[in-house]
Protein backbone atom coordinates (compact mmCIF):
# COMPACT_ATOMS: atom_id res chain seq x y z
CA UNK A 1 0.00 0.00 0.00
CA UNK A 2 1.30 3.46 -0.92
CA UNK A 3 1.25 5.99 1.97
CA UNK A 4 -1.47 8.65 1.74
CA UNK A 5 0.94 11.60 1.69
CA UNK A 6 2.84 10.07 -1.22
CA UNK A 7 -0.39 9.60 -3.18
CA UNK A 8 -0.91 13.38 -3.05
CA UNK A 9 2.04 14.18 -5.33
CA UNK A 10 1.54 14.67 -9.06
CA UNK A 11 3.42 11.53 -10.10
CA UNK A 12 3.18 8.93 -7.33
CA UNK A 13 4.75 5.52 -7.89
CA UNK A 14 2.44 2.80 -9.16
CA UNK A 15 3.80 0.39 -6.57
CA UNK A 16 6.30 0.22 -3.73
CA UNK A 17 8.53 -2.72 -2.89
CA UNK A 18 9.12 -2.87 0.84
CA UNK A 19 11.55 -4.65 3.15
CA UNK A 20 10.47 -4.29 6.76
CA UNK A 21 7.37 -2.35 7.76
CA UNK A 22 6.23 1.09 6.66
CA UNK A 23 5.33 3.13 9.77
CA UNK A 24 1.72 4.27 10.12
CA UNK A 25 0.47 7.21 8.07
CA UNK A 26 -0.56 8.79 11.38
CA UNK A 27 3.08 9.33 12.44
CA UNK A 28 4.61 12.49 10.93
CA UNK A 29 7.55 11.93 8.61
CA UNK A 30 10.43 14.27 7.87
CA UNK A 31 13.00 13.86 5.10
CA UNK A 32 16.61 14.72 5.95
CA UNK A 33 19.14 14.59 3.12
CA UNK A 34 22.49 15.93 2.00
CA UNK A 35 25.68 15.31 0.07
CA UNK A 36 27.56 12.02 -0.16
CA UNK A 37 30.88 13.90 0.14
CA UNK A 38 30.06 15.21 3.59
CA UNK A 39 32.34 17.03 5.98
CA UNK A 40 32.68 15.97 9.61
CA UNK A 41 30.72 19.11 10.49
CA UNK A 42 27.87 18.16 8.15
CA UNK A 43 27.73 14.57 9.36
CA UNK A 44 27.58 15.80 12.95
CA UNK A 45 24.70 18.15 12.13
CA UNK A 46 22.85 15.37 10.31
CA UNK A 47 23.22 12.95 13.20
CA UNK A 48 22.14 15.52 15.78
CA UNK A 49 19.13 16.90 13.88
CA UNK A 50 17.86 13.42 13.00
CA UNK A 51 18.39 12.10 16.52
CA UNK A 52 16.44 15.02 17.99
CA UNK A 53 13.61 14.77 15.45
CA UNK A 54 13.34 11.03 16.10
CA UNK A 55 13.35 11.70 19.85
CA UNK A 56 10.29 13.89 19.24
CA UNK A 57 8.48 10.89 17.74
CA UNK A 58 8.91 11.58 14.02
CA UNK A 59 9.83 9.02 11.36
CA UNK A 60 12.94 10.07 9.44
CA UNK A 61 13.16 9.53 5.67
CA UNK A 62 16.44 9.51 3.73
CA UNK A 63 18.24 7.75 0.89
CA UNK A 64 20.78 5.36 2.51
CA UNK A 65 23.62 7.00 0.57
CA UNK A 66 27.05 7.48 2.09
CA UNK A 67 27.76 10.77 3.81
CA UNK A 68 24.82 12.76 5.15
CA UNK A 69 22.14 10.10 4.52
CA UNK A 70 24.10 7.51 6.48
CA UNK A 71 24.51 9.90 9.42
CA UNK A 72 20.78 10.67 9.25
CA UNK A 73 19.72 7.03 9.54
CA UNK A 74 22.29 6.37 12.28
CA UNK A 75 21.18 9.39 14.31
CA UNK A 76 17.57 8.25 14.13
CA UNK A 77 18.46 4.73 15.25
CA UNK A 78 20.52 6.11 18.15
CA UNK A 79 17.34 7.74 19.44
CA UNK A 80 15.40 4.49 19.15
CA UNK A 81 13.39 5.91 16.26
CA UNK A 82 12.06 4.51 13.01
CA UNK A 83 13.50 5.48 9.65
CA UNK A 84 12.69 4.83 5.98
CA UNK A 85 15.41 4.44 3.35
CA UNK A 86 14.34 5.04 -0.25
CA UNK A 87 16.52 3.23 -2.80
CA UNK A 88 17.33 4.03 -6.42
CA UNK A 89 17.51 0.32 -7.25
CA UNK A 90 15.66 -2.88 -6.38
CA UNK A 91 15.35 -3.66 -2.67
CA UNK A 92 17.21 -6.91 -3.34
CA UNK A 93 20.30 -4.86 -4.26
CA UNK A 94 21.10 -2.71 -1.23
CA UNK A 95 23.15 0.24 -2.46
CA UNK A 96 25.73 1.18 -1.44
CA UNK A 97 26.85 -2.30 -0.37
CA UNK A 98 28.72 -0.76 2.59
CA UNK A 99 25.35 0.06 4.13
CA UNK A 100 23.89 -3.46 4.15
CA UNK A 101 24.44 -3.68 7.91
CA UNK A 102 22.73 -0.30 8.39
CA UNK A 103 19.81 -1.46 6.22
CA UNK A 104 19.40 -4.52 8.44
CA UNK A 105 19.37 -2.31 11.54
CA UNK A 106 16.72 -0.08 9.99
CA UNK A 107 14.46 -3.09 9.38
CA UNK A 108 15.14 -4.58 12.83
CA UNK A 109 14.19 -1.26 14.44
CA UNK A 110 10.74 -1.21 12.84
CA UNK A 111 11.60 0.88 9.80
CA UNK A 112 11.65 0.05 6.10
CA UNK A 113 13.77 -0.13 2.96
CA UNK A 114 11.61 0.82 -0.02
CA UNK A 115 11.82 1.32 -3.77
CA UNK A 116 9.50 1.80 -6.73
CA UNK A 117 11.97 -0.17 -8.89
CA UNK A 118 11.46 -3.94 -9.25
CA UNK A 119 13.92 -6.46 -7.89
CA UNK A 120 17.03 -6.78 -10.00
CA UNK A 121 17.12 -3.09 -11.01
CA UNK A 122 20.67 -1.71 -10.76
CA UNK A 123 21.32 1.74 -9.27
CA UNK A 124 21.38 3.62 -12.57
CA UNK A 125 22.43 7.26 -12.25
CA UNK A 126 19.09 8.66 -13.42
CA UNK A 127 17.22 6.52 -10.87
CA UNK A 128 18.54 8.67 -8.04
CA UNK A 129 16.90 11.81 -9.42
CA UNK A 130 13.69 9.87 -9.99
CA UNK A 131 13.57 8.44 -6.46
CA UNK A 132 14.14 11.86 -4.85
CA UNK A 133 10.50 12.79 -5.43
CA UNK A 134 9.54 9.81 -3.24
CA UNK A 135 11.79 10.92 -0.39
CA UNK A 136 10.11 14.33 -0.34
CA UNK A 137 6.69 12.95 -1.20
CA UNK A 138 6.59 10.73 1.86
CA UNK A 139 7.35 13.69 4.11
CA UNK A 140 5.70 16.74 5.62
CA UNK A 141 8.92 18.63 5.02
CA UNK A 142 12.44 18.15 3.73
CA UNK A 143 15.52 19.20 5.69
CA UNK A 144 18.71 19.90 3.71
CA UNK A 145 22.09 19.46 5.40
CA UNK A 146 25.28 20.26 3.47
CA UNK A 147 24.29 20.45 -0.19
CA UNK A 148 26.67 21.72 -2.90
CA UNK A 149 25.22 23.71 -5.81
CA UNK A 150 24.80 20.55 -7.90
CA UNK A 151 23.54 17.74 -5.70
CA UNK A 152 20.72 15.28 -5.27
CA UNK A 153 19.73 17.08 -2.07
CA UNK A 154 19.00 20.27 -4.02
CA UNK A 155 16.93 18.12 -6.42
CA UNK A 156 14.98 16.72 -3.47
CA UNK A 157 14.34 20.25 -2.17
CA UNK A 158 12.98 21.17 -5.61
CA UNK A 159 10.61 18.21 -5.55
CA UNK A 160 9.44 19.18 -2.05
CA UNK A 161 8.69 22.73 -3.16
CA UNK A 162 6.81 21.48 -6.24
CA UNK A 163 4.80 19.16 -4.00
CA UNK A 164 3.79 22.03 -1.73
CA UNK A 165 5.90 20.76 1.16
CA UNK A 166 8.11 22.87 3.41
CA UNK A 167 11.87 23.03 2.88
CA UNK A 168 14.27 23.64 5.78
CA UNK A 169 17.98 24.24 5.43
CA UNK A 170 20.61 23.94 8.15
CA UNK A 171 23.34 26.47 7.25
CA UNK A 172 27.08 25.89 7.32
CA UNK A 173 30.27 27.92 7.02
CA UNK A 174 29.70 30.72 4.50
CA UNK A 175 32.73 29.90 2.34
CA UNK A 176 32.43 26.12 2.42
CA UNK A 177 31.67 24.79 -1.10
CA UNK A 178 29.71 21.89 0.36
CA UNK A 179 27.07 24.33 1.59
CA UNK A 180 26.78 26.42 -1.58
CA UNK A 181 23.49 24.86 -2.62
CA UNK A 182 22.19 25.01 0.96
CA UNK A 183 22.74 28.77 1.20
CA UNK A 184 21.24 29.37 -2.23
CA UNK A 185 18.08 27.55 -1.11
CA UNK A 186 17.85 29.86 1.90
CA UNK A 187 18.22 32.90 -0.37
CA UNK A 188 15.44 31.47 -2.54
CA UNK A 189 13.04 31.27 0.39
CA UNK A 190 13.66 28.01 2.26
CA UNK A 191 13.31 28.10 6.03
CA UNK A 192 16.57 28.48 7.93
CA UNK A 193 16.78 25.96 10.78
CA UNK A 194 19.48 25.70 13.43
CA UNK A 195 17.90 22.93 15.50
CA UNK A 196 15.22 20.27 15.45
CA UNK A 197 13.09 22.53 17.62
CA UNK A 198 13.04 25.20 14.86
CA UNK A 199 11.60 22.61 12.49
CA UNK A 200 9.07 21.22 14.97
CA UNK A 201 7.79 24.67 15.89
CA UNK A 202 7.49 25.90 12.29
CA UNK A 203 5.53 22.77 11.36
CA UNK A 204 3.25 23.17 14.36
CA UNK A 205 4.26 19.80 15.77
CA UNK A 206 5.05 21.39 19.12
CA UNK A 207 3.99 24.72 20.55
CA UNK A 208 6.52 27.25 21.82
CA UNK A 209 5.36 26.51 25.36
CA UNK A 210 3.51 23.20 25.01
CA UNK A 211 1.18 21.84 27.64
CA UNK A 212 1.91 18.41 29.17
CA UNK A 213 -0.83 16.67 27.15
CA UNK A 214 0.49 18.16 23.89
CA UNK A 215 3.97 17.03 24.83
CA UNK A 216 2.90 13.49 25.62
CA UNK A 217 1.16 13.25 22.24
CA UNK A 218 4.15 14.72 20.38
CA UNK A 219 6.40 11.99 21.83
CA UNK A 220 4.08 9.11 20.91
CA UNK A 221 6.89 7.44 18.98
CA UNK A 222 9.26 7.55 21.95
CA UNK A 223 7.73 5.78 24.98
CA UNK A 224 10.51 6.76 27.39
CA UNK A 225 10.31 10.47 26.51
CA UNK A 226 6.52 10.31 26.78
CA UNK A 227 6.73 8.56 30.18
CA UNK A 228 9.18 11.13 31.54
CA UNK A 229 7.10 14.09 30.36
CA UNK A 230 3.92 12.51 31.75
CA UNK A 231 5.52 11.75 35.12
CA UNK A 232 6.87 15.28 35.51
CA UNK A 233 3.56 16.79 34.43
CA UNK A 234 1.57 14.70 36.93
CA UNK A 235 3.88 15.32 39.88
CA UNK A 236 5.07 18.42 41.65
CA UNK A 237 8.19 19.56 39.79
CA UNK A 238 11.07 19.76 39.99
CA UNK A 239 11.40 15.98 39.77
CA UNK A 240 14.72 14.36 40.64
CA UNK A 241 16.66 11.79 38.64
CA UNK A 242 16.15 9.30 41.47
CA UNK A 243 12.36 9.71 41.23
CA UNK A 244 12.49 9.10 37.48
CA UNK A 245 14.60 5.97 37.94
CA UNK A 246 12.04 4.56 40.37
CA UNK A 247 9.09 5.56 38.17
CA UNK A 248 10.48 4.09 34.94
CA UNK A 249 12.56 1.21 36.34
CA UNK A 250 15.28 2.04 33.80
CA UNK A 251 18.99 2.68 34.14
CA UNK A 252 20.29 6.19 34.90
CA UNK A 253 22.17 6.16 31.58
CA UNK A 254 19.01 5.57 29.54
CA UNK A 255 17.08 8.25 31.41
CA UNK A 256 19.90 10.80 31.21
CA UNK A 257 20.17 10.36 27.42
CA UNK A 258 16.48 11.10 27.03
CA UNK A 259 16.60 13.98 29.51
CA UNK A 260 19.42 15.52 27.49
CA UNK A 261 17.33 15.38 24.32
CA UNK A 262 14.34 16.95 26.07
CA UNK A 263 16.51 19.74 27.46
CA UNK A 264 18.09 20.38 24.04
CA UNK A 265 14.60 20.66 22.54
CA UNK A 266 13.62 23.14 25.24
CA UNK A 267 10.93 20.80 26.56
CA UNK A 268 12.46 20.40 30.03
CA UNK A 269 14.34 22.76 32.29
CA UNK A 270 17.06 21.61 34.68
CA UNK A 271 17.61 23.26 38.03
CA UNK A 272 19.43 22.39 41.25
CA UNK A 273 16.22 20.71 42.44
CA UNK A 274 15.70 18.52 39.40
CA UNK A 275 13.68 18.68 36.17
CA UNK A 276 10.50 20.57 35.26
CA UNK A 277 8.44 21.45 32.17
Amino acid sequence: MIPKLLLEISNPPETLHVLGALPSDDIPKIAVVGTRKASDYGRGLAREISRDLASAGLVIVSGLAMGIDTAVHEGCLEAGGKTIAVLACGVDKIYPAQNKSLANKIIASGGAIISEFPNGTPPYKNNFLVRNRIISGLSLATVIIEAPFKSGAVSTAGHAADQGREVFVVPGPVNHPGFGGSHLLIRDGAHLATSARDILEDLGLIAVSPAPVQLINSFSGNPLASAIVKFIGENCPPVTLEQLIVATNLSPEEILRTLSRLIIEGILKESSGGYSL
